[in-house]
């Protein structure tokens, strides 16, 4: 890799080839590339465009994602709200909130954002009515409904109308509409549709019966990147909650979503041994490059190399990842740097304390800027 210059957090200025690896290197040029192309997207169709910051869980990314037209942010949990509520007044919790401590940060938090929070269960809103009525805010809910992945969400249309009805009778409560995750739609744009138009009938159904009951449904919001941008064929919604699309990692791209040049993060990471025949081993464990699998590809590593992609990353422990480079006809030597792109890069950037950011691949400085919500796992 290039001499680079880096610009640290304290002004300080080193060079990109001589900083301590393994670190993550984000291209600003793609990175901005795909905000912009997930912004113009959303604006063509009438939709939301409300990211998800689990994926960069910074501000300053956030900052990018809003300035393209971003109408909201969405996030996690509460702590990443906390961040996030820094540079955004419009929010959505994607995910239940139950236990006391919770709520109570979330009634808190309402008094600063318009603020969401998408529940499945009457404990979310007897917990949440009761942490807004003594604090003397207003949470928006928005009822989850399971449309095929299983993981949380109603099992019914009927149940859902139940729910959405225990809201809207809590005077501390704002019912604000439906919450889907289609994380089950994968595949090709045509083996996407049919799915696409299965979910929009069903959504469509569930909007017939909530008006049928008065109830309010102005918000109907839905994941996921895979998905994003076939959201026109589920007309019923209003905003999506793309992740990953803002750098794209290798489940995007062996799904058939993307190419590999258009992954802006890269973890750079330096080879450290080749004792072993046909095998280096790189600074970048599992620590680093998490263990996940790449979920459309599971037998193709750890992580892709660039520089090598006949090399494969067979194993990770804590510091280390072994790669098999029986197949490189030029092997990698200690010392050389080599340009990781990770299966799932959610969870890489989650376990950094900063993402260098490079405004192109030639830009002679990168910056360092913090993963601000890092860690906000409650």
């Amino acid at each position: 890799m290039s001499t680079t210059t880096a610009k640290r957090s304290n002004n300080s200025t080193a060079s990109i080839a001589s900083a301590p690896t393994p670190l993550l290197v984000v291209n600003g040029e793609k990175a901005q590339g795909n905000i912009q192309a997930m912004a113009d997207y959303c604006h063509q169709h009438k939709l939301g465009y409300r990211p998800h910051t689990k994926t960069h869980k910074s501000k300053q990314v956030a900052k990018l994602q809003l300035a393209a037209g971003g109408s909201g942010l969405t996030v996690a949990k509460v702590g990443e709200a906390r961040i996030m509520a820094e540079v955004c007044d419009n929010l959505l919790i994607a995910y239940p909130t139950v236990d006391h401590a919770r709520c109570v940060e979330v009634a808190d938090l309402a008094h600063d954002v318009r603020l969401m929070v998408a529940v499945d269960s009457t404990v979310a809103v007897d917990a949440l009515a009761g942490a807004a009525q003594r604090a003397g805010s207003t949470i928006g809910i928005l009822v989850d409904l399971d449309v095929g992945v299983g993981r949380t969400g109603l099992q019914s249309i009927s149940d859902s109308v139940a729910l959405a009805r225990r809201v809207h009778q809590a005077s501390s409560l704002r019912l604000d509409g439906l919450f889907c995750y289609p994380g089950h739609i994968s595949g090709t744009v045509a083996e996407q549709t049919p799915k696409l138009r299965q979910l929009s009938e069903f959504l469509e159904e569930a909007m017939d019966q909530w008006k049928q009951q008065g109830l309010p449904c102005e918000t109907v919001s839905s994941g996921t990147s895979p998905t994003a941008f076939q959201s026109h064929l589920v007309p019923e919604l209003t905003e999506i909650r793309p992740g990953t699309n803002v750098f794209k990692d290798l489940n995007l791209t062996y799904g058939g979503y993307c190419q590999i040049e258009d992954c802006a993060a890269r973890i750079i990471t330096t080879v450290v041994s080749n004792a072993v025949p046909d095998q280096i081993v790189l600074d970048a464990g599992s620590k680093t490059l998490s263990s996940d699998l790449c979920g459309p590809a599971p037998h193709s590593g750890h992580g892709y190399i660039v520089e090598y992609p006949e090399a494969k990353i067979k194993r990770l422990t804590e510091e280390h990842a072994q790669v098999d480079v029986s197949a490189c006809d030029h092997r990698p030597v200690i010392g050389e740097r080599v340009s990781v792109i990770p299966n799932h890069i959610c969870v890489c950037v989650n376990l950094q304390d900063r993402i260098w950011w490079q405004e192109s691949g030639s830009a002679p400085e990168i910056q360092a800027w913090n993963v601000d919500a890092r860690g906000k796992l409650s």
